[in-house]
Protein backbone atom coordinates (compact mmCIF):
# COMPACT_ATOMS: atom_id res chain seq x y z
CA UNK A 1 0.00 0.00 0.00
CA UNK A 2 2.37 2.21 0.84
CA UNK A 3 5.04 1.38 -2.48
CA UNK A 4 1.70 2.25 -4.28
CA UNK A 5 1.38 5.40 -2.69
CA UNK A 6 4.76 6.82 -3.13
CA UNK A 7 4.66 5.69 -6.75
CA UNK A 8 1.54 7.40 -7.33
CA UNK A 9 2.92 10.57 -5.49
CA UNK A 10 6.08 10.38 -8.47
CA UNK A 11 3.91 10.02 -11.00
CA UNK A 12 2.47 13.00 -10.19
CA UNK A 13 5.78 15.21 -9.54
CA UNK A 14 6.46 14.04 -13.03
CA UNK A 15 2.92 14.90 -14.59
CA UNK A 16 4.37 18.55 -13.35
CA UNK A 17 1.36 18.41 -10.38
CA UNK A 18 2.42 20.64 -7.20
CA UNK A 19 2.33 18.52 -4.31
CA UNK A 20 2.40 20.19 -0.32
CA UNK A 21 3.57 17.01 1.61
CA UNK A 22 1.77 17.42 4.73
CA UNK A 23 5.07 16.00 6.88
CA UNK A 24 8.43 16.91 6.18
CA UNK A 25 11.65 14.80 6.39
CA UNK A 26 15.49 16.36 7.50
CA UNK A 27 18.15 14.82 9.39
CA UNK A 28 20.61 16.50 11.06
CA UNK A 29 23.60 14.73 13.47
CA UNK A 30 21.88 11.80 13.60
CA UNK A 31 18.59 13.17 14.42
CA UNK A 32 15.67 12.88 11.81
CA UNK A 33 12.80 15.69 12.03
CA UNK A 34 9.51 14.25 11.03
CA UNK A 35 7.15 17.65 11.00
CA UNK A 36 3.56 17.82 10.76
CA UNK A 37 2.97 20.46 8.78
CA UNK A 38 -0.82 20.99 8.11
CA UNK A 39 -1.80 23.73 10.78
CA UNK A 40 -5.29 24.40 8.34
CA UNK A 41 -6.21 21.07 9.35
CA UNK A 42 -4.96 21.10 13.36
CA UNK A 43 -2.52 18.59 11.73
CA UNK A 44 -4.92 15.95 11.53
CA UNK A 45 -4.06 12.62 10.84
CA UNK A 46 -6.27 12.38 7.49
CA UNK A 47 -4.94 8.96 5.04
CA UNK A 48 -2.26 11.23 3.66
CA UNK A 49 -0.80 12.95 6.58
CA UNK A 50 -0.73 9.14 8.00
CA UNK A 51 0.58 7.53 5.12
CA UNK A 52 3.03 10.71 4.82
CA UNK A 53 4.32 10.30 8.33
CA UNK A 54 4.91 6.36 7.80
CA UNK A 55 6.54 6.75 4.55
CA UNK A 56 8.96 9.34 6.04
CA UNK A 57 9.67 7.09 8.96
CA UNK A 58 10.21 3.80 6.59
CA UNK A 59 12.17 5.56 3.96
CA UNK A 60 14.45 6.62 6.03
CA UNK A 61 14.74 4.05 9.45
CA UNK A 62 17.94 2.21 7.46
CA UNK A 63 20.07 5.18 7.31
CA UNK A 64 23.12 3.86 9.06
CA UNK A 65 23.60 7.87 10.21
CA UNK A 66 20.39 7.97 11.79
CA UNK A 67 20.45 7.20 15.71
CA UNK A 68 16.55 8.82 16.69
CA UNK A 69 13.82 9.93 15.08
CA UNK A 70 11.97 13.06 16.74
CA UNK A 71 7.89 13.38 16.02
CA UNK A 72 7.39 17.18 16.06
CA UNK A 73 4.53 19.21 15.03
CA UNK A 74 4.02 23.12 13.48
CA UNK A 75 1.63 25.29 15.47
CA UNK A 76 -0.22 25.05 18.63
CA UNK A 77 -1.90 22.16 17.86
CA UNK A 78 0.14 18.84 17.89
CA UNK A 79 -2.49 16.69 16.07
CA UNK A 80 -6.22 17.17 16.55
CA UNK A 81 -6.77 13.12 15.38
CA UNK A 82 -8.26 11.90 12.52
CA UNK A 83 -9.93 14.20 9.92
CA UNK A 84 -13.52 13.74 10.80
CA UNK A 85 -14.42 14.33 6.83
CA UNK A 86 -13.14 11.32 6.39
CA UNK A 87 -15.55 9.78 8.63
CA UNK A 88 -18.66 10.75 7.33
CA UNK A 89 -21.43 8.16 6.38
CA UNK A 90 -20.84 8.80 2.33
CA UNK A 91 -17.10 7.38 2.87
CA UNK A 92 -18.79 4.20 3.56
CA UNK A 93 -17.45 1.55 5.77
CA UNK A 94 -14.75 0.67 3.62
CA UNK A 95 -12.96 4.19 3.68
CA UNK A 96 -13.18 3.86 7.68
CA UNK A 97 -11.80 0.15 7.94
CA UNK A 98 -8.96 1.82 5.73
CA UNK A 99 -8.62 5.01 7.94
CA UNK A 100 -7.96 3.06 10.76
CA UNK A 101 -5.81 0.40 9.33
CA UNK A 102 -3.73 3.04 8.01
CA UNK A 103 -3.33 4.56 11.98
CA UNK A 104 -2.36 1.06 13.07
CA UNK A 105 0.20 0.66 10.66
CA UNK A 106 1.56 4.06 11.03
CA UNK A 107 1.69 2.82 15.23
CA UNK A 108 3.51 -0.08 14.33
CA UNK A 109 5.76 1.61 12.02
CA UNK A 110 6.93 3.55 14.77
CA UNK A 111 7.14 1.10 17.03
CA UNK A 112 9.57 -1.26 14.59
CA UNK A 113 11.76 1.89 13.93
CA UNK A 114 15.09 0.21 14.43
CA UNK A 115 16.26 3.55 16.49
CA UNK A 116 13.45 5.72 19.00
CA UNK A 117 11.34 7.77 17.93
CA UNK A 118 10.58 10.69 20.35
CA UNK A 119 6.84 12.79 20.51
CA UNK A 120 8.03 16.76 20.79
CA UNK A 121 4.75 18.17 21.87
CA UNK A 122 3.93 21.82 22.03
CA UNK A 123 0.20 22.26 22.25
CA UNK A 124 -2.65 19.34 22.27
CA UNK A 125 -2.64 16.05 21.27
CA UNK A 126 -6.12 14.81 21.00
CA UNK A 127 -7.92 11.65 20.03
CA UNK A 128 -6.05 9.67 17.51
CA UNK A 129 -3.29 12.32 18.00
CA UNK A 130 -3.06 11.09 21.72
CA UNK A 131 -3.24 7.93 20.44
CA UNK A 132 0.30 9.13 18.32
CA UNK A 133 1.93 10.18 20.92
CA UNK A 134 1.09 7.31 23.22
CA UNK A 135 2.80 5.20 21.06
CA UNK A 136 5.99 6.69 20.83
CA UNK A 137 9.19 5.08 22.09
CA UNK A 138 9.36 8.60 24.51
CA UNK A 139 7.55 12.15 24.62
CA UNK A 140 8.85 15.41 25.96
CA UNK A 141 6.40 18.49 26.30
CA UNK A 142 5.71 21.71 27.12
CA UNK A 143 4.07 22.74 30.17
CA UNK A 144 0.97 24.23 28.48
CA UNK A 145 0.41 21.13 26.51
CA UNK A 146 -2.48 19.20 27.53
CA UNK A 147 -3.84 15.67 26.10
CA UNK A 148 -7.38 14.46 25.29
CA UNK A 149 -9.46 11.55 23.99
CA UNK A 150 -12.80 13.39 23.36
CA UNK A 151 -14.37 11.40 20.37
CA UNK A 152 -17.81 10.20 22.25
CA UNK A 153 -18.48 14.35 22.37
CA UNK A 154 -18.70 13.60 18.71
CA UNK A 155 -20.71 10.35 18.78
CA UNK A 156 -17.39 8.35 17.68
CA UNK A 157 -15.33 6.59 20.80
CA UNK A 158 -11.95 6.61 20.87
CA UNK A 159 -11.78 2.75 21.05
CA UNK A 160 -8.55 2.86 18.84
CA UNK A 161 -6.60 5.80 21.03
CA UNK A 162 -7.76 4.10 23.90
CA UNK A 163 -5.56 0.81 23.14
CA UNK A 164 -2.50 3.29 22.90
CA UNK A 165 -3.43 5.57 26.42
CA UNK A 166 -4.13 2.52 28.53
CA UNK A 167 -0.92 1.00 27.83
CA UNK A 168 0.53 4.17 28.98
CA UNK A 169 -1.64 5.24 31.93
CA UNK A 170 -3.41 3.48 34.49
CA UNK A 171 -6.90 2.11 33.64
CA UNK A 172 -8.50 4.94 35.93
CA UNK A 173 -6.63 7.62 34.46
CA UNK A 174 -7.34 6.26 31.15
CA UNK A 175 -10.98 5.81 31.75
CA UNK A 176 -11.39 8.94 33.16
CA UNK A 177 -9.66 10.61 29.51
CA UNK A 178 -12.05 8.14 27.49
CA UNK A 179 -15.33 8.60 29.17
CA UNK A 180 -15.47 12.40 29.79
CA UNK A 181 -13.24 13.61 27.00
CA UNK A 182 -12.16 16.06 29.45
CA UNK A 183 -8.51 17.13 28.57
CA UNK A 184 -5.47 16.47 31.11
CA UNK A 185 -2.51 18.77 31.72
CA UNK A 186 0.94 17.84 30.86
CA UNK A 187 1.98 17.25 34.36
CA UNK A 188 -1.17 15.40 34.51
CA UNK A 189 0.15 13.45 31.70
CA UNK A 190 3.87 13.07 33.28
CA UNK A 191 2.24 11.73 36.11
CA UNK A 192 0.41 8.96 34.54
CA UNK A 193 2.91 8.49 32.43
CA UNK A 194 1.65 9.21 28.98
CA UNK A 195 4.89 11.78 28.49
CA UNK A 196 8.58 11.18 29.77
CA UNK A 197 9.46 14.54 30.99
CA UNK A 198 7.48 17.91 30.93
CA UNK A 199 9.64 21.32 30.49
CA UNK A 200 8.65 25.26 30.08
CA UNK A 201 8.07 26.09 26.49
CA UNK A 202 11.10 27.76 25.59
CA UNK A 203 13.36 24.81 27.05
CA UNK A 204 11.40 21.82 25.01
CA UNK A 205 14.02 22.25 21.87
CA UNK A 206 16.99 22.10 24.06
CA UNK A 207 15.51 18.67 25.93
CA UNK A 208 15.04 17.02 23.48
CA UNK A 209 17.81 17.64 22.06
CA UNK A 210 19.87 16.41 25.02
CA UNK A 211 17.73 13.59 24.96
CA UNK A 212 19.12 12.79 21.28
CA UNK A 213 22.27 13.29 21.71
CA UNK A 214 22.63 10.71 24.45
CA UNK A 215 20.71 8.49 22.30
CA UNK A 216 22.92 8.90 19.75
CA UNK A 217 26.35 8.68 21.96
CA UNK A 218 25.07 5.07 21.90
CA UNK A 219 25.41 2.12 19.48
CA UNK A 220 23.18 2.15 17.13
CA UNK A 221 23.30 -1.88 16.86
CA UNK A 222 22.85 -2.41 20.52
CA UNK A 223 19.61 0.60 20.98
CA UNK A 224 17.84 -1.22 17.87
CA UNK A 225 18.59 -4.71 19.66
CA UNK A 226 17.16 -3.14 23.27
CA UNK A 227 14.60 -1.67 21.82
CA UNK A 228 13.35 -4.91 19.63
CA UNK A 229 13.41 -6.71 22.83
CA UNK A 230 11.98 -3.89 25.20
CA UNK A 231 8.63 -4.51 23.16
CA UNK A 232 8.73 -7.88 22.57
CA UNK A 233 8.54 -9.06 26.45
CA UNK A 234 5.87 -6.84 27.10
CA UNK A 235 3.40 -9.48 25.85
CA UNK A 236 4.85 -12.11 27.97
CA UNK A 237 5.03 -13.63 31.33
CA UNK A 238 7.12 -12.65 33.39
CA UNK A 239 9.00 -16.08 33.40
CA UNK A 240 9.23 -16.09 29.46
CA UNK A 241 10.63 -12.37 29.41
CA UNK A 242 13.16 -13.53 31.88
CA UNK A 243 14.16 -16.67 29.75
CA UNK A 244 14.35 -14.71 26.58
CA UNK A 245 16.25 -11.94 28.38
CA UNK A 246 19.34 -13.86 29.89
CA UNK A 247 19.75 -14.82 26.02
CA UNK A 248 19.07 -11.67 24.47
CA UNK A 249 22.08 -10.68 27.10
CA UNK A 250 24.19 -13.12 26.01
CA UNK A 251 23.57 -12.16 22.48
CA UNK A 252 24.45 -8.93 22.88
CA UNK A 253 27.76 -9.44 25.01
CA UNK A 254 28.66 -11.02 21.53
CA UNK A 255 28.30 -8.18 19.20
CA UNK A 256 31.09 -6.25 18.09
CA UNK A 257 29.46 -3.36 19.94
CA UNK A 258 29.10 -5.68 23.18
CA UNK A 259 32.57 -6.88 23.11
CA UNK A 260 33.61 -3.32 22.26
CA UNK A 261 32.00 -1.69 25.48
CA UNK A 262 33.25 -4.20 27.93
CA UNK A 263 36.64 -3.84 26.59
CA UNK A 264 36.28 0.26 26.96
CA UNK A 265 35.31 -0.03 30.43
CA UNK A 266 37.80 -2.41 31.53
CA UNK A 267 40.42 -0.13 29.22
CA UNK A 268 38.85 2.92 31.08
CA UNK A 269 38.49 4.62 27.88
CA UNK A 270 35.62 6.25 25.69
CA UNK A 271 33.52 3.36 23.37
CA UNK A 272 34.66 3.21 19.58
CA UNK A 273 31.13 1.61 18.03
CA UNK A 274 30.92 0.54 14.80
CA UNK A 275 27.44 0.59 14.70
CA UNK A 276 27.16 -3.07 12.99
CA UNK A 277 24.38 -5.18 14.02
Amino acid sequence: MLARYGNFLKQLHCAGVSLRYLSTYTCKDGVGTILLDNEKTRNSLSLEMMNSIQRNIVENQHDTELRCIVLAAKGRVFSAGHNLKELTAERGSEHHKQVFHKCSELISAIQSAPVPVIAKVDGLAAAAGCQLVASCDMAVCSDSSTFSTPGASFGIFCSTPGIAVVRAVPRMRAAYMLFTGLPITAHEALQAGLVSKVVPQEQLNGEVSNICKAIASKSRAVITLGKTFFYKQISLDVGAAYELGEQIMVDNLATVDGREGIKSFVEKRSPKWTHRE
